[in-house]
């Protein structure tokens, strides 16, 4: 159950106790009704002012929510570093080596907000690095922008050597002249200004999450510096897509 499902209980319970007690203080929807009530029932009156009291400052189903909740945080926690584990394994392959602290692992989740009502955006909830840098650099794609914004519009795994396209297109002439002739979608949907602010990340990997009925709703990420070729191996798709199924059954709740 959802910590505001729990509440919604919660907060119920106690209205609809309040709402009783104050019908039989004002009569409502009759005073010949509450007469018999008390006559028949007296326990009722009590029952539902231990009831309002109880839901009102223990809030029960809330605080079994809360546990259940903690309970799935650490299960989820477990979840997302065993794949951190797993991936910072297959990237020892890797040559030049890869520190540690280069790797990054993020969480989207598609939001609907003012600026794009219809079909929102893809806002990153949760990140885990093992390292201060490289900083992550604030980005909302939405679809066709960036890596995630392409497995997005996809639906599907997407990889990009952002490494090779950085070698290759070192300035705003040969960036234009490639998105004209390749199409956006090879340069990440970016323009020049933003292709150079997010290209320091040479390897990008995404891959959907999808709820119970199969409807994209966010992405996972992983990034390197370097190393595409030698990443974009089988074993790297089993372990995001492992995390995506996981996240996607938990509805983003706990990451």
């Amino acid at each position: 159950m959802k910590m505001a499902a729990a509440r919604t209980i919660d907060r119920s319970i106690v209205l609809a106790a309040t709402v009783l007690l104050a019908g039989k203080q004002y009569g409502f929807p009759s005073g010949e009704l509450w007469k018999d009530v008390e006559r028949d029932h007296s326990y009722i009156l009590i029952v539902l002012l231990l009831t309002a009291g109880f839901f009102g400052v223990v809030s029960p189903c809330e605080s079994w929510s809360q546990r259940l909740r903690v309970e799935r945080r650490l299960v989820m926690r477990r979840h997302v570093l065993t794949a951190f584990g797993q991936l910072i394994e297959v990237c020892r392959v890797v040559t030049p080596e890869i520190a540690v602290s280069d790797l990054g692992l993020h969480i989207w989740q598609r939001k609907r907000n003012h600026r794009h009502p219809l079909h929102g955006e893809l806002t990153r909830v949760a990140t885990y690095r093992l390292g201060a840098s490289p900083a992550t650099r604030r980005i909302r794609p939405t679809p066709g922008v960036g890596v995630v914004g392409l497995c997005w519009k996809f639906d599907q795994e997407v990889s990009v050597d952002v490494a090779k396209l950085a070698r290759d297109l070192v300035d705003e002439a040969a960036f234009s002249s490639y998105r004209a002739q390749e199409g956006p979608d090879a340069v990440m949907g970016f323009g020049w200004d933003e292709f150079q602010r997010y290209r320091h990340r040479g390897a990008v990997f995404a891959t959907p999450i999808r709820n119970g009925r199969s409807k994209f709703v966010g992405c996972i990420s992983f990034d390197v510096s370097h190393g595409h070729d030698a990443l974009d191996a089988q074993r790297i798709w089993h372990i995001l897509n492992a995390l995506s199924f996981v996240v996607g059954e938990d509805g983003f709740e706990n990451v």
